[in-house]
């Protein structure tokens, strides 16, 4: 049975994704706070479930596989909500559709790669790009409803989405770059 737990949290990080959008419909700084702890509590799942998993040596094909599935689906969700909450600037618009679009760019790349039985393993660097995502989208979900010495947090998440934009762009020039490596001309 523990060798279902780390699977068992993946799952309930998908699960949480829907009760996030939920708080979006919810007037009140309230609502806001609570989508935070809810994306919080999925981030911790994802440090969580991967370190149980390693430590029980409970490693399965399907962790493996939906981990970084249920990671890009809270993150796509989350900046999708705030884009269409009008709770991004125009400025943190175009950092949201960087990090789209080198989420779905490695995915392909990934299962081309995989067709061909070479792995494409998760580098440092995007490990420290999806950590600076799991802080700027709680800090962008409290946004406005709280401002520290002036400042609304919403701008301190901008600040963190940028930097992890900047992250995701480079992290995808490098898996493209190792991907071409392994692609054969056509006739």
């Amino acid at each position: 049975m523990l060798h279902q737990l780390p699977n068992a949290m993946t799952l309930g990080r998908i699960v949480l994704i829907p009760l996030i959008m939920v708080t979006f419909f919810v007037p009140g700084p309230e609502a806001r706070w609570v989508a935070a702890g809810l994306f919080a509590l999925a981030a911790a799942t994802d440090w969580f479930d991967g370190w149980l998993a390693r430590r029980w040596q409970v490693l399965s094909d399907f962790g493996r596989v939906l981990d970084p599935i249920a990671d890009k689906l809270l993150v796509a969700a989350v900046l999708l909500l705030l884009a269409g909450f009008d709770r991004l600037s125009d400025l943190g618009l175009v950092a949201a559709v960087i990090i789209l679009i080198r989420e779905i760019l490695v995915s392909g790349l990934r299962e081309f790669m995989a067709e061909r039985g070479v792995g494409m393993p998760v580098t440092t660097l995007a490990k420290w790009k999806t950590t600076t995502q799991l802080v700027a989208l709680p800090l962008l979900l409290v946004g406005d409803a709280v401002a520290v010495s002036g400042m609304p947090l919403s701008w301190a998440g901008e600040a963190f989405l940028w930097l992890a934009a900047v992250l995701t762009a480079q992290t995808g020039y490098l898996y493209t770059r190792q991907a071409l490596a392994h692609m054969r001309p056509t006739a």
